[in-house]
């Protein structure tokens, strides 16, 4: 009885002064300090060791190509304007086929409707549009 009382004499203070542990996270995501926030990414950046396959190295985006781009996407704009408008206004669209650039345009009449076929010569790409009557 002696060595019980010893030991609860021992281990009360010990129960006495305890506290309740509290979590409190790091990441910003999850409730923690929102300053931490460059930190980690910086750090998930530093320690990042893959990189985009997509990403072709040594890639000239001269001012030239840009050019050329956005020409691209403007004159393709324009065509799909002009077959939408002649689609939409009654006018008959006369089915065939039309190369822009590296782009193949071929439009048909099908029993869904209008069917427009894009092929991308340089990277086989390949887009189908219906357009119902």
């Amino acid at each position: 009885m002696k060595k019980l009382l010893f030991l609860f004499a021992v281990l009360s203070p010990l129960y006495l002064f305890s506290q309740q542990l509290v979590y409190k996270p790091v990441n910003p995501s999850f409730g923690g300090e929102t300053f931490n926030y460059q930190w980690m990414l910086s750090s998930a950046t530093a320690q990042n060791g893959f990189t985009d396959p997509s990403i072709e190295e040594g890639v000239d985006n001269t001012t030239l190509s840009s050019f050329t781009d956005n020409l691209n996407r403007q004159l393709l704009n324009k065509i799909s304007q002009e077959l939408f408008t002649q689609q939409f206004s009654g006018d008959d669209l006369q089915p065939g086929s039309f190369t822009f650039g590296s782009l193949e345009v071929e439009i048909s009449q099908g029993l869904e409707g209008l069917i427009i076929n894009i092929l991308d010569t340089t990277s086989g790409e390949q887009t189908q549009i219906i357009v119902p009557n």
